[in-house]
């Protein structure tokens, strides 16, 4: 809403009420009144191409200690002020954590993940996982206060303006406490924004340099903490915090941790030496085929099998070398260049070579960062989007994008020994124009998914333009039933089974035993889908899901480490972008201001209608006596979910080991009856 709109409006609404109201009458004297409420900031100066910042012991320096460029414009401004060319803008996070502990009905949440353990075996929350329970082993002083911070972290760009408009990368820094119980944690509201990097273009390498205050806080954190008034208990303490590990997208993955994500080393995971993929002459790519037999069981028929794969290693004898650990990495990277110090072609030369790891990230500059057991995580988001994409556009035939092209046959005939056929696993035009109509004519509930039909070309008879969710309903719940009818025996189950795994990964709550099941599985899936596909089908991308249950097994439920939540945060942020000249000052102006209208809405007279309501941490209900006991502990949220968790626990109480599989049988036979069974009416006394 412009601002001249708000100034209309407040003083209309000020003419309208009493005189001798406290009513602001511009958008300029509320921005004075609510100033006192607004959280700390500072803006960085960078130099233009992002070699260092302009801070610490260099913040009276004019120009660049490495390019030399100029720190400030050549023009003032209107009031004679020189102009910064790239103003970085850092939000602490300390004081935003310090107002959790302010606000009353949040601060008692902070202690949630320790007041509130799980049964044993069951994950629905990060604090079930190895990688938490690992940390507090290792550091037994700052698990013994349960009001100490849990942090993830996520960086990721978006286009500031429309396809239409000029290129124009904005790139942002985000935190994320774990502290908070699942209803809580990951919403937007409790997504901090911590840098705003300047544009217009992608910081790539140099993201390091922006990282750096960042760094600072989270080290200064974890060692002298931060005097904290507990609300909650009415006590102040020292609050330290930790960061967990980083979310993003794979590309972002190399930029912050330093791997080389692209070649043939992409896999971060497997070791430089025992790599198995390898180059296709025709394709002229890396290709991961053959790559998954060494994950399958010593006894396993597929280890044998001289038909299906690669010519020349017609039995696989060897086993999956162990993942390195925080100290073996550490040995790796110690020695290298960070960018603060190096030089560009220091770097670019490192880079170029593709074995690994080219830099020494910034963030081994925390003291307990080699301790972790997951220091960057494989974004599922991503995984699934580009695993569902290579598929339907194989299997639909789709020009240029298809893995099955004249030159991928060519490679199919030096590598294997069987010749895999088009008709296999390519529909034809009929059965393609079947799919697209039942695609084009498909329902959804409300708030379930998109509409896909938008997706549908009914003329060229393909998919095109589906986002991220749109794939990840299709993976997971649409693509059996869609190819049933469609496909041979053999390659459709294969193909029910990988939508099956990432159904399984992506559960909201999962028991640990089933992971170590997903574990095997997903090699023998892969496996099968290679006795499908050509080699130039399995990319990186197709790799990696071979290491996804072992990070959930670690990290816990996928929910809390993948890109969907900060994404919905970005597009948030991006609606918010006012001046189109001034894109991060507009970002930076619109988000204290929302900071400070969250807090004070937390405050409002419960009749009033608030963002807080949607959080349901201020708002008390009022409950009928006559309702059941099972819809009460909701009101206000989703029921459904809520009672399918009640009686997933209810029966993992009673079989502590039950696998999946017999878990949904006992679902789909029980449930109706154990809600029939909770639900008492209670007759109204007249």
């Amino acid at each position: 809403m412009p601002h001249k709109c708000v100034d209309g409006f407040a003083s209309y609404i000020e003419d309208m009420i009493p005189s001798n109201n406290c009513m602001t009458r511009s958008f300029y004297e509320t921005k004075k009144v609510l100033k006192a409420l607004q959280l700390p900031h500072e803006k960085i100066h960078a130099c233009p191409i992002g070699c260092m910042l302009f801070w610490n012991d260099d913040h009276q320096l004019d120009q660049c200690k490495k390019c030399g460029r100029d720190r400030y414009k050549s023009k003032s401004n209107s009031n004679g002020k020189r102009v910064p060319q790239n103003p970085l803008y850092y939000f602490p996070i300390g004081p935003r954590l310090q107002r959790l502990y302010a606000t009353k009905h949040i601060a008692g949440q902070m202690r949630w993940h320790y007041e509130n353990p799980r049964a044993n075996g069951i994950m629905s929350h990060p604090s079930d996982g190895e990688a938490w329970k690992h940390f507090d082993k290792q550091h037994p002083d700052f698990a013994s206060e349960p009001r100490n911070v849990r942090l993830g972290l996520c960086t990721n760009g978006f286009s500031a303006f429309n396809q239409f408009g000029r290129p124009y990368s904005c790139w942002t820094v985000m935190l994320t406490p774990y502290n908070l119980p699942p209803w809580l944690c990951m919403k937007k509201q409790f997504i901090f924004l911590s840098l705003i990097i300047p544009g217009p273009k992608n910081p790539k390498k140099n993201l390091d340099v922006y990282l750096q205050p960042l760094i600072q806080e989270l080290k200064d954190l974890w060692e002298n903490g931060l005097f904290t008034y507990d609300v909650s208990r009415k006590q102040n303490f020292d609050m330290r915090a930790a960061l967990l590990w980083t979310i993003n997208d794979f590309p972002a993955y190399g930029m912050l941790s330093g791997w080389t994500t692209a070649g043939q080393h992409a896999c971060p995971y497997c070791r430089v030496d025992e790599s198995k993929s390898f180059w296709l002459t025709h394709s002229k790519k890396w290709s991961w085929f053959d790559c998954h037999r060494q994950f399958l069981l010593p006894n396993h028929v597929f280890r044998k099998d001289n038909k299906h794969f690669r010519k020349d290693r017609p039995v696989e004898a060897d086993i999956a070398s162990t993942r390195l650990t925080g100290d073996e990495v550490w040995e790796h990277v110690q020695y290298l260049p960070s960018i603060v110090d190096a030089t560009d072609e220091e770097l670019l030369k490192l880079k170029k070579k593709r074995e690994g790891w080219w830099k020494r990230s910034i963030f081994w500059d925390l003291p307990y960062w080699k301790t972790l057991l997951i220091r960057h995580n494989l974004d599922v988001m991503h995984i699934e989007k580009n695993f569902f994409e290579q598929l339907i556009h194989t299997i639909m035939d789709e020009k240029n994008k298809t893995s099955f092209k004249p030159n991928a046959q060519k490679d199919l005939k030096i590598v294997c020994k069987s010749q895999r056929k088009g008709d296999m696993f390519v529909l034809k035009k009929e059965q393609k124009r079947v799919l697209c109509n039942w695609i084009f004519n498909l329902k959804f509930p409300d708030g379930y998914a998109s509409d896909l039909s938008r997706c549908v070309d009914l003329k060229d008879l393909r998919l095109h333009g589906m986002k991220s969710h749109d794939c990840h309903v299709f993976m997971e719940r649409l693509l059996p039933v869609a190819l049933k009818h469609l496909l041979p025996k053999n390659e459709w189950c294969a193909i029910t089974e990988i939508s099956q795994f990432f159904r399984d990964v992506c559960a909201s709550t999962l028991q640990i035993d089933n992971m170590t099941r997903l574990e095997n599985n997903i090699a023998e899936i892969l496996c099968k889908l290679e006795k499908i596909f050509p080699p130039s089908f399995f990319n990186s991308m197709e790799h990696l899901p071979v290491h996804l249950p072992y990070e959930v097994k670690v990290g816990g439920p996928v929910q809390y480490r993948w890109m969907y939540p900060f994404e919905r945060f970005l597009n948030h942020l991006k609606r918010k972008i006012g001046n189109k000249a001034r894109v991060e000052g507009s970002i930076c102006n619109a988000y204290l201001l929302e900071e400070i209208s969250n807090f004070c809405s937390l405050y409002f007279e419960k009749h009033i209608d608030t963002k807080a309501k949607q959080l349901d941490v201020c708002v008390e209900h009022q409950t009928d006596s006559n309702l059941p006991e099972l819809f009460q502990d909701h009101m206000g949220k989703t029921s459904g979910k809520c009672q399918i968790r009640k009686f997933e626990e209810f029966i993992s109480k009673q079989h502590p080991h039950l696998s999946v599989d017999d878990m949904r049988n006992k679902f789909e036979k029980e449930f109706s009856q154990w809600l029939r069974n909770q639900v008492h009416y209670k007759e109204k006394v007249p």
